[in-house]
């Protein structure tokens, strides 16, 4: 229950005006393509913004760019490197969702309720 004179904020809504400032689906994820633009393989990970603790925690203790992707794609992992998917470009691609992200969300103001 908010509180009367509203100085109170409501995570949900907090993270809800979050995923709306950055387009994001419902479940926060980043979808990709790899290979062909006739038969492409999409693959996802969670958004730099919304990555669980844990799997954060795991990506600031990663030692290069493989071990990055093994993290972010989990099980989708063997099916990305026999898509020919390259782990440098997901990790390129991370960094630059978060840059974008860092800078979009910073213009973000939460309402409250």
């Amino acid at each position: 229950m908010s509180k009367p004179n509203g100085k109170r904020y409501r995570l949900e809504t907090v993270k809800r005006q979050y995923s709306d400032a950055l387009d994001l689906p419902p479940d926060g994820r980043v979808e990709f393509e790899v290979g062909p633009e006739d038969d492409p393989k999409v693959f996802s990970f969670p958004h730099p913004i919304f990555t669980p603790d844990d799997m954060q925690e795991q990506l600031n203790e990663a030692k290069g760019d493989a071990a990055s992707a093994r993290i972010l794609l989990g099980e989708q992992y063997a099916d990305f490197i026999a898509a020919g998917g390259d782990v440098n470009h997901v990790a390129l691609l991370y960094v630059g969702i978060r840059n974008e992200a860092q800078d979009r969300v910073a213009k973000v103001r939460p309402t409250r309720g």
